[in-house]
């Protein structure tokens, strides 16, 4: 597992202006550093990052790869709250993770080691995801809906006993795919 944390630079006005915040790791509260929770632009110098719409790494996630995103539309967010972030520390080639019906890894369950923009068309059951253990040295993003949309969740390796260990609402997981451009 790498522990490479890249560089991402928020900016509090559109298209990089304004007062700005550079980060080169965890950063649980951007008021802690002296920048309010307002970013409408962002340009991620190296790295993958999931960054949240508040503090302590809660509420919506989004991730942020390489590049320039010179207004919040460009990162599918309604607004322009973002209060931490944090670099994704794994990459890889090796990319698995087993997906369960029922909590605590119990009920049906399929494996994945590639993307899948429908999960259902895999063979999973409409009930829902509540359970999955990540395996490997690759993060995946899971989505709400269909074809990669929706709101968004970051996983690396590690079990996840229920959906509330991914900070999701409810266990209504329709597409999920590899996080693959880093630098």
């Amino acid at each position: 597992m790498s522990q490479y944390s890249g560089k991402i630079v928020f900016y509090e006005g559109k298209c990089f202006t304004g007062q700005r915040l550079e980060v080169f790791g965890d950063c649980e509260n951007f008021q802690d550093r002296g920048f309010m929770n307002r970013v409408n632009s962002i340009r991620v110098e190296s790295g993958a990052w999931v960054c949240f719409d508040h503090p302590d790494f809660k509420g919506q996630q989004y991730i942020m790869e390489k590049g320039e995103y010179p207004d919040f539309q460009r990162w599918n967010a309604h607004n322009d709250h973002m209060g931490s972030s944090k670099p994704i520390k794994m990459h890889g080639e090796h990319y698995r993770m087993e997906l369960f019906e029922g909590q605590n890894f119990t009920g049906q369950c399929v494996e994945l080691c590639d993307d899948c923009a429908f999960l259902q068309s895999s063979g999973f059951s409409k009930n829902g995801l509540n359970s999955i253990k990540v395996y490997g040295d690759g993060a995946w993003v899971m989505y709400e809906e269909p074809n990669y949309r929706g709101r968004m969740y970051v996983v690396e390796r590690g079990n996840y006993c229920s959906f509330m260990d991914w900070q999701a609402e409810d266990p209504n997981i329709q597409s999920i795919c590899r996080v693959v451009n880093y630098f």
